[in-house]
């Protein structure tokens, strides 16, 4: 017996989004339903519902019969997210010590399938398991608020972090690094240096973030 295939509408929301999320539609870019509905291969009707779901969320802006417009990577967004990462990750690499011996081997992991990726040069899927490592952290804490906040920000983090691996592909080796020091002062139980180098980690992405973002 096949699976039922997900509704129309739900298609091309994913398949939107998902081109959204990765660049392949640009900020900028003009999307037009007839070539939305040919590219999924349905009518209209469920793109103009999937559209109307991504500018809810803030991705796109509608234009009655012209189409909908990809939102670019505001500045304003950048500080936005920026802020909150700080404020979550800050309280979290804090909240989890002492460290259990499943977290520490858990991160260790993480950090080892990142480094095969980025050596394999499959720099999305490095950005991935990266957002994986930050958000085993924060799950650790406990807070289920702030990890919820904290899934929310996923996918604008997505779309910043594709926009600096392609302007800054050093970037990814430089993370791994990051990473590596804030996994031994987790080991270490150093919580002032684990909350230092989680501080400078996620500021000096905002630096490359508005230097890439659209004016």
């Amino acid at each position: 017996m096949h699976p039922k295939a997900p509704p129309a509408a739900d298609r091309v929301y994913g398949y939107v989004k998902q081109s959204v999320l990765d660049r392949t539609f640009a900020g900028g870019t003009l999307l037009v339903e007839g070539e939305i509905a040919e590219a999924v291969g349905v009518s209209r009707t469920p793109v103009r519902e999937a559209l109307l779901r991504l500018e809810a969320e803030g991705l796109l802006k509608l234009y009655p019969k012209k189409g909908a417009l990809v939102l670019p990577v505001s500045a304003q967004e950048i500080a936005d997210v920026v802020e909150t990462r700080l404020l979550v990750e800050r309280y979290a690499v804090r909240k989890v010590l002492p460290a259990s011996p499943e977290l520490l081997d858990r991160l260790a992991d993480l950090l080892a399938e990142q480094r095969a990726l980025v050596e394999a040069g499959d720099l999305q899927g490095a950005s991935a398991v990266d957002r994986a490592f930050h958000h085993t952290i924060v799950a650790a804490a406990g807070n289920r608020i702030l990890e919820h906040l904290y899934d929310q920000l996923r996918d604008r983090q997505l779309r910043m972090g594709v926009q600096v691996m392609r302007a800054r592909p050093e970037r990814v080796r430089l993370n791994l690094s990051d990473h590596a020091d804030i996994l031994d002062a987790l080991r270490e139980g150093d919580g002032e240096a684990a909350e230092r180098l989680v501080s400078r980690h996620v500021e000096r992405l905002d630096v490359l973030l508005r230097s890439s973002a659209a004016p």
